[in-house]
């Protein structure tokens, strides 16, 4: 049974889906006006390794996540580029597309956008105001906050004090418009030369908190099963979200709140963000860092923990997963010299023993710690195993299967065919052109096909078992 730690109760709850063998996920997207950071890949990560663990226990996901295409960011990027919102918009959401891809991170079943959602934002808030759970003024719509029972409840503080916090955030001329100053804008009347739709209190533009509202009940229906999104959104973003959906419907908006930690910099570990200017684009860093090293180092952290980025834990994490790399590299080197036999009964015994204890990790709440702590224990062991005089294939075998499975849950996959862009061909004849060269002592024209390769990214190693060859990290 999967267990995951639910912010609304603060404690683990056994997962229980609306529909059997289905989960329907909501996660919050990226405000498309500039690169994503690593602390954006990072939510984006570990949400895509959690759908990606259900899916492996069986369950098919319909997974959302939203992308904001208009909001004041999203307009100052439009007056900077001289371009209009919509083409921001679009160039940000392609560039989010290839870096995300480039950490092999899944397609959401479904990317709305609020520009295209529009209708359906405008519905929503009549239904808030003809409920008198929203009002008009001055061409703004805002939501009454001490009206909905529950207000406060995820993020755990009680109205007396949000309403001191929202009293120091709201400006005077916004006080003056607001009943009270809990109250949050679900409908923001359009400034001059300002992107704006038509709608029945003027023209506009929804506030940032009920694009997710609609596109969550839109796409999966009044009540879902995972709402998921960064620690920072859980107030006010997840807690607005909340008011507005049931408020609207009547019915529990989602049934499990999961939220990640953050991604810190430096010695002090401060928050990594774009508004404290402390941020490292993925599409920057990706041009110096393998993109599967990056992927590894965020996957393997438990995604309530915080992560600290540094060029020490990242080279750590390409360490770690280089050994993993050469192990399933070793193992289907001796492939070619394994015997045909039947898997012993006691290493069959081992390998649904370690399967076991695999899940056991990640149903505790997506342990991704403790599980990859098991697909190390597994490599060690296959190393162990590869080193025997004899081996047997199909034991081989199913060492590579259960690593490789294993490992695509973190999204890593270490199929060296598909890393290496030379003819595999090409490069065996060199090596056996090689093995000649020193079977001769004819040392020089040995070491030129070494250097030959390597300067093609390919190298060799001499073994027990002959020569093999990888492509260089």
């Amino acid at each position: 049974m999967i267990q995951l730690y639910n912010t609304l109760t603060n404690k683990k709850e056994d997962f229980t889906p609306i529909e059997p063998g289905h989960v329907t996920m909501y996660v919050c997207g990226p405000t498309v006006y500039n690169y994503i950071h690593i602390g954006n890949a990072r939510s984006a990560i570990a949400f895509d390794t959690i759908r990606r663990y259900f899916e492996y226990s069986g369950f098919k996901v319909k997974y959302v996540s939203n992308f904001t295409d208009v909001d004041d960011k999203i307009i100052a990027a439009s007056k900077k580029l001289k371009i209009s919102p919509r083409e921001v918009a679009d160039k940000f959401i392609d560039a989010f597309y290839e870096d995300t891809e480039s950490l092999n991170i899944k397609r959401a079943t479904l990317n709305p956008r609020v520009m295209d959602t529009m209708f359906d934002i405008i519905e929503f808030i009549k239904v808030l105001v003809a409920k008198k759970y929203a009002y008009e003024s001055q061409g703004d719509v805002y939501y009454r906050a001490r009206k909905f029972m529950n207000y406060g409840e995820l993020s755990g503080q009680s109205v007396d004090e949000l309403e001191l916090g929202a009293s120091e955030r709201v400006s005077s001329d916004e006080i003056k418009k607001k009943e009270d100053p809990l109250d949050f804008a679900l409908w923001k009347a359009a400034k001059k030369n300002e992107i704006f739709w038509e709608s029945p209190w003027g023209n506009g533009r929804p506030g940032w908190h009920i694009e997710c509202s609609v596109m969550a009940t839109k796409f999966l229906g009044d009540t879902i099963d995972i709402h998921a999104g960064g620690q920072d959104l859980e107030f006010p973003h997840h807690e607005n979200e909340i008011a507005q959906s049931e408020a609207k419907t009547g019915k529990k908006f989602a049934n499990y709140w999961l939220h990640n930690g953050f991604v810190t910099i430096g010695d002090d570990e401060v928050k990594m963000s774009k508004s404290l200017g402390n941020f490292i684009t993925v599409h920057d860093l990706i041009k110096e860092v393998n993109p599967r090293i990056l992927r590894f180092f965020m996957a393997t952290t438990q995604y309530r923990r915080p992560i600290k980025y540094s060029q020490a834990n990242l080279e750590d994490a390409a360490a770690n997963l280089k050994k993993l790399q050469v192990s399933i590299s070793n193992a289907r080197y001796r492939l070619e010299d394994a015997k045909e036999a039947e898997i012993d009964s006691e290493m069959y015994k081992y390998f649904e023993q370690q399967k076991l204890a695999f899940k056991q990790a990640m149903d505790d709440d997506f342990n991704v710690q403790n599980a990859i702590t098991v697909v190390y224990a597994l490599a060690k062991k296959l190393n162990v195993y590869s080193s025997k005089k004899q081996v047997e294939k199909n034991t081989l075998k199913l060492f590579i299967e259960s690593l490789v499975e294993q490992l695509s849950i973190f999204g890593v996959n270490l199929d060296n065919s598909k890393d290496v862009n030379v003819d595999a061909t090409y490069i065996e004849g060199l090596i056996q052109q090689r093995n000649d060269a020193r079977k001769n002592k004819d040392f020089q024209k040995s070491d030129q096909i070494r250097e030959l390769l390597k300067e093609k990214g390919i190298v060799l190693e001499d073994t027990a078992q002959g020569t093999r060859w990888k492509k260089d990290e």
